[in-house]
C-alpha cells in the first residue's frame, strides 16, 4: 500500500524507483505494459484505504522517467480505477475497470467515456482480452464478456455513411440458445458469424440489404424490411431474420445457413425450412443501401473437435444441395399446380351454365383430380399438428427434410445409408417430375387447346 513502483531491466538484479511524482500512498493495482511499445506503460492507483475514492491513471512512454495523469471523463469522484488494459490490435485504445463499471478511451486516455451497456454497476477487478473479446472479472457478479472488439478497433472520427467491420474468425459450432436471456444464467455466443456495421443515418424508411456470397454466388439475402406477404402457421416456415438499421453501430449474426426453402401455404411439414449450414471457408458479406455497397469477408473455421477432411465437407455440401434443390423444385411445382387448379376451378364455376363448354368443364375437373393425386404423393395436406403424423403419413417433401436433418450436422461425413436414401428419394422425385411435365405438356395443353377452340374471352362476366 505504499504506492511505490520499481523497474528492472536485468531480470531483477537491480531495481529503479520510477514512482510518478505526486503519487501518495496507495495500491498500484495494475501495471499494463503496452503490447505495441515496451517503453509505454499504464498504471492504476487505488487510494480507497486512505478515504480517497478519486480515479488515478498514469501513463509513461519512456520506461517511467516521466508520467502523465489520464482521467479526463471519469467524472464521478467515487469511481476509483482498479485496472487499465490496452487493446492488442489498436494502439491507444484503452479499457478501464473501475469501482462502478467499465470505461473506454479511443485516444490513449486523453478522454474517457463510460461503456456500461447491460453490465451491472459493479466493481471490475480485472480485464483480459481473449480471442478479441473483452472479459471482465467482477466483484460478486461473475464474469462478463463483451463480444468482438472490432467496432472499437476500426472506429474513426469520420466514418462513411455505410461501413462494415470484418468479423473475427468463427468456429463452425452448432448449438441452440434461447431467444430471450434466462435470468441468472450465462449466455453463450449466438450460433454463426457475428459482425458489426455502421449507418450514418437511420434506414427505417429505406431498405438495407445483406448478401452472403460464396465464390461470387449469393447464397443468402437478409433485409431490414419485414416481408409483407409472410404468413405463419404450425409446421410452416420460420419468420425471416430482419437486419437492424438504426443510426450508428449495429450488430447482426448470420447463422451459417443458406437461403430458406419455399413453403406451401397452410401445409404442415414435420421438418425444418431453414437453409443448410455452409462448410468451413471464406465468405463475402455485402451490405447495400441507396445504391452504395460495402463488403468484407468472414472466415468460418472447422471445429477442432471434428475430425474431417475437405472431401468430407464437399460430399456433405453436395448432398445438402441436392436435397435443397429437390425441395425447392418440388414446392415451387406444387405452388404452380395449385395456381393452375385455382384457375381451373374459377373457369368451371364461370362456365358451368354454358352448354358449349361442358366438355371443357369436364376436362378441367378431371385435370384437377389428376393434379390432386399427383400432389398427394408429394405433400400431406391432412397434417395440421405435430401429432397428426401418427394418422397421416409423411410424404416425399417431409422425407427429404427428415434426411436433411441427418446430414446437416457438425460431422460432415455422409454415411452410405444416407447417400443411398438420398438416391432413392431423388429417383422418386424424378418420377413425379416427369408426371408433372406430362400433366403440363399433355393434359393441360389439351385443356388450353379446347379453351381456345371455343373462342372464349379471357375475362368472363356472368349474366
Amino acid at each position: 500500500d505504499d504506492g511505490l513502483l520499481h523497474l528492472t531491466k536485468d531480470g531483477g538484479q537491480n531495481w529503479e524507483d520510477i514512482t510518478p511524482s505526486g503519487v501518495d500512498k496507495g495500491i498500484i493495482n495494475s501495471i499494463e505494459i503496452s503490447p505495441h511499445d515496451p517503453g509505454t506503460v499504464y498504471i492504476s492507483v487505488m487510494r480507497y484505504k486512505m478515504q480517497d475514492l478519486k480515479p488515478y491513471i498514469y501513463k509513461s512512454t519512456d520506461y517511467g522517467k516521466s508520467w502523465v495523469k489520464r482521467v479526463n471523463g471519469i467524472n464521478d469522484p467515487h469511481t476509483f480505477v482498479r485496472v487499465v488494459r490496452e487493446d492488442h490490435k489498436r494502439k491507444g485504445l484503452l479499457y478501464a475497470g473501475t469501482e462502478t463499471g467499465l470505461y473506454i478511451s479511443l485516444d490513449d486516455g486523453q478522454n474517457w467515456q463510460q461503456l456500461q451497456l447491460n453490465l451491472p454497476v459493479v466493481p471490475i477487478n480485472d480485464l483480459y482480452i481473449q480471442d478479441n473479446d473483452l472479459v471482465a472479472a467482477t466483484a460478486g457478479r461473475s464474469f462478463w464478456i463483451l463480444d468482438d472488439l472490432a467496432p472499437f478497433q476500426n472506429s474513426k472520427q469520420n466514418l462513411p455513411d455505410l461501413a462494415i467491420f470484418k468479423p473475427k474468425d468463427t468456429y463452425r459450432i452448432f448449438g441452440n440458445a434461447p431467444n430471450q436471456p434466462i435470468p441468472g444464467l450465462g449466455q453463450n455466443p449466438k450460433r454463426g458469424v457475428t459482425f458489426d456495421y455502421y449507418l450514418g443515418k437511420s434506414a427505417d424508411t429505406l431498405e438495407l440489404k445483406l448478401e452472403v456470397l460464396s465464390n461470387g454466388k449469393v447464397i443468402r439475402t437478409i433485409s431490414s424490411k419485414k416481408p409483407k406477404d409472410f404468413k405463419s402457421w404450425p409446421g410452416g416456415p420460420p419468420r425471416p431474420a430482419v437486419l437492424p438499421a438504426k443510426q450508428g453501430y449495429n450488430r447482426f449474426t448470420w447463422d451459417f445457413n443458406r437461403e430458406a426453402m419455399p413453403s406451401i401455404d397452410k401445409v404442415f411439414v414435420f421438418g425444418n425450412y431453414a437453409g443448410a449450414s455452409v462448410a468451413p471457408g471464406t465468405y463475402n458479406l455485402r451490405l447495400s443501401l441507396e445504391g452504395n455497397s460495402v463488403e468484407t469477408n468472414a472466415t468460418i473455421l472447422q471445429n477442432p473437435k471434428v475430425k474431417a477432411t475437405e472431401s468430407d465437407f464437399r460430399e456433405q455440401q453436395s448432398a445438402l444441395e441436392d436435397i435443397e434443390n429437390a425441395i425447392r423444385d418440388m414446392h415451387e411445382s406444387v405452388n404452380n399446380m395449385r395456381s393452375a387448379k385455382k384457375q381451373l376451378k374459377a373457369y368451371a364455376q364461370l362456365l358451368k351454365d354454358n352448354e358449349n363448354a361442358k366438355d371443357l368443364v369436364d376436362k378441367g375437373k378431371d385435370l384437377i383430380k389428376r393434379i390432386d393425386t399427383w400432389e398427394r404423393n408429394l405433400i400431406q395436406p391432412d397434417q395440421k399438428t405435430f401429432q397428426d403424423v401418427i394418422n397421416y403419413n409423411n410424404k416425399l417433401n417431409a422425407q427429404f427434410m427428415h434426411l436433411k436433418g441427418f446430414i446437416d450436422v457438425p460431422e460432415p461425413k455422409v454415411t452410405e445409408g444416407a447417400q443411398q436414401r438420398l438416391n432413392d428419394l431423388i429417383n422418386a422425385w424424378n418420377g413425379f417430375r416427369r408426371e408433372r411435365d406430362a400433366i403440363i405438356n399433355t393434359e393441360m395443353a389439351e385443356y388450353n387447346s379446347s379453351f381456345e377452340a371455343l373462342n372464349l374471352p379471357a375475362i368472363i362476366i356472368k349474366d
